[in-house]
């Protein structure tokens, strides 16, 4: 979950540092890069202490402290629960293919990690598919088919289930299944 840092100064006071999915994210926060972000923090620390401290040098130098722990622990919080969404390659350097059903075994997916499925688009294609449509090798209705050789797909939270629906390729193992937390 990616967090926006949003503080407020009334009084020389911090008055909120609240996550984004509270606030309305302004549209050209959307790209903002951790880098970016650190130095726009960085940045509001310095001026907001400098500002400060020329107002008042006693009552600064007091409160500054408690306004840098503050800030720091703000800081803190925000980037312990920030989700750093991954990406990985269905089946590693074998790709999309036979016998890929252990695949996912030993990896800890997100929700929100993307897979990518690399394939030739004329032999195999992707289907997305419930759990029946897994332990059976069918597609059902309404089923999202994915046919480009190289489809990234976003998880969702929970079970995700993967097949290949050329005829045998599902039975032979062209199948997957992600839990993503």
């Amino acid at each position: 979950m990616h967090m926006l840092f949003i503080y407020y100064v009334t009084n020389h006071t911090i008055s909120a540092c609240v996550p984004h999915s509270s606030i309305i994210k302004p549209p050209f926060l959307l790209s903002i890069s951790n880098k970016l972000l650190l130095s726009l923090f960085i940045t509001s620390l310095t001026l907001f202490y400098h500002f400060n401290h020329k107002i008042n040098q006693e009552m600064a130098l007091g409160r500054g402290s408690a306004v840098v722990l503050s800030l720091s622990l703000c800081f803190f919080l925000l980037h312990s629960h920030m989700a750093h969404a991954a990406t990985y390659t269905v089946g590693g350097s074998n790709r999309w293919t036979f016998n890929t059903v252990g695949w996912p075994k030993g990896k800890r997916f997100r929700a929100g990690d993307t897979l990518v499925f690399k394939y030739s688009p004329a032999v195999h294609n992707v289907v997305a598919v419930n759990r029946a449509g897994y332990d059976g090798c069918s597609t059902p209705k309404g089923s999202k088919v994915y046919r480009s050789g190289n489809d990234q797909i976003r998880l969702a939270k929970g079970q995700n289930f993967f097949i290949c629906n050329f005829a045998g390729h599902c039975e032979s193992g062209m199948k997957i299944s992600v839990n993503a937390v």
